[in-house]
């Protein structure tokens, strides 16, 4: 598909299908509701259909929105893999060209070395010469014929690298425009790829806002049926007090697993500053951590664990979750299940949601065009929110192993406008390393 025409089948489909909500909210039964047709036969049947009618409602809208956020998340994908490509190949172009202008240049160089050796072997006309001598004979005559005959080989030996000269400059014409259609290209695919991301996110959103209604209603609902199918149940207050109570120590043990996380982090920052306290004062270096594109301020790695996956080719991972692509990414570091994921440095969160087979997944913008990704999080496990402001180090996540993914794990990605690349030498350079 070309650019175009996926951008025009992106915008009809986040139009006609982006999930949004209903036109007319679904009106939700109170207690005293139930209170009043609990003594009403015909009333309470019908209460009952209407809270089943809910429930089944509830489902139907999770359903839909996490289809239609599974679509735009592989719009995404698409859009990311097309991106990344097109990147590939802008810059091979851009290589071959650099290669073949230093050839040209060489070639260039040469010859003119040798047609500055032939004026210095000739200085004049050796044929002319050789011919208008008619005294010269024997030793004489050898002599000049051998020097016409280097002349003839340094002449030949210039052609010849004048060509190569030319070819190489043509090579070099051809493939530097090459690369110039190939960036405008890469240009093209990197706005349909920002304007995937955002209808990703919506989508999302929407994912997410369905399933936490349903999630928070849906309780209190099958509370409801079960009071209006209890013959022994006179009152709905003990209900709505259990429902009440489910709900707070529920909101508790989220809290709890937060925090948990949260001090995790905090330990894991706590060892990194000590371990760079005590290179410091050993006189060690360990490389620089400041620098490199993104608001200033140190880099650090995102999470522990050894490479279990570089970047690169590979084979495609299937799971539940779907299958990977082809070419990996990122690098995976085999951190365990709940572990901590950091803020590789500052910024702004730009995507955090579920995304197709990324499953759960956080992405943040530090500025000048470089971004950082986190896959695979743990259903739950992500403690910020698309738009937040983050610090460096700061904990936004635990691991999982939602998507294709086999095991726990973090999936961890690098961007430099919009294009993944490898994560390893550009923590490196900035004094976060990766395993």
């Amino acid at each position: 598909m070309t650019v175009i025409g996926f951008t025009a089948a992106l915008v009809m489909a986040v139009t006609l299908a982006s999930p949004v909500a209903p036109a007319q909210a679904a009106k939700y039964p109170s207690w005293q509701d139930l209170q009043n047709a609990k003594s009403n036969t015909s009333a309470a049947r019908a209460q009952v259909a209407e809270i089943r009618s809910l429930i089944a409602g509830l489902q139907t809208q999770v359903a839909e929105t996490r289809a239609a956020s599974d679509a735009r998340a592989a719009e995404l994908e698409v859009a990311q893999d097309d991106l990344d490509e097109a990147t590939r190949r802008a810059e091979s172009l851009q290589a071959q060209a650099d290669e073949s202008k230093k050839t040209a240049d060489a070639a260039t160089r040469q010859a003119g070395q040798l047609a500055a050796q032939l004026y210095r072997t000739g200085g004049t006309d050796l044929s002319v010469n050789l011919f208008l001598d008619g005294e010269t004979s024997g030793k004489g005559a050898d002599e000049l014929l051998s020097k016409l005959g280097s002349m003839s080989k340094l002449v030949e030996r210039s052609a010849d690298i004048y060509d190569q000269a030319q070819t190489a400059k043509n090579t070099a014409q051809a493939l530097g425009d090459q690369a110039k259609v190939a960036k405008t290209e890469r240009e093209k695919l990197r706005r349909a790829a920002e304007d995937a991301l955002i209808a990703a996110q919506a989508a999302a959103d929407a994912a997410a806002g369905a399933l936490a209604e349903s999630e928070d209603k849906g309780v209190e609902l099958a509370a409801q049926l079960t009071f209006m199918q209890d013959t022994e149940a006179k009152t709905a207050e003990g209900y709505r007090a259990g429902v009440a109570e489910r709900k707070r120590l529920a909101a508790i043990e989220a809290a709890r697993v937060a925090a948990a996380a949260r001090a995790a982090a905090a330990r894991a920052a706590a060892a990194r500053a000590a371990a760079a306290a005590a290179a410091a004062a050993a006189g060690g270096g360990g490389g620089s951590t400041g620098g490199g594109g993104g608001g200033g301020g140190d880099w650090v790695s995102p999470a522990y664990g050894r490479i279990t996956a570089g970047y690169g080719p590979r084979p495609r991972i299937c799971s539940s979750g779907g299958c990977s692509s082809s070419y990996h990414s990122g690098t995976d570091l085999g951190t365990g299940c709940y572990a901590p994921i950091s803020a590789a440095h500052s910024g702004r969160v730009m995507y955090a949601g579920r995304l197709g087979t990324y499953g759960n997944y956080v992405l943040i913008d530090h500025g000048g065009g470089v971004s950082t990704g986190y896959a695979h999080i743990r259903d739950g496990g992500i403690f910020v929110r698309n738009g937040q402001r983050v610090g460096t180090g700061q904990a936004i996540a635990s691991t999982g192993s939602t998507g294709a993914s086999t095991a726990c794990h973090l999936h961890f990605e690098v961007r430099v406008n919009g294009g993944r690349i490898n994560p390893v030498p550009f923590m490196g350079a900035r004094g976060a390393w990766l395993g």
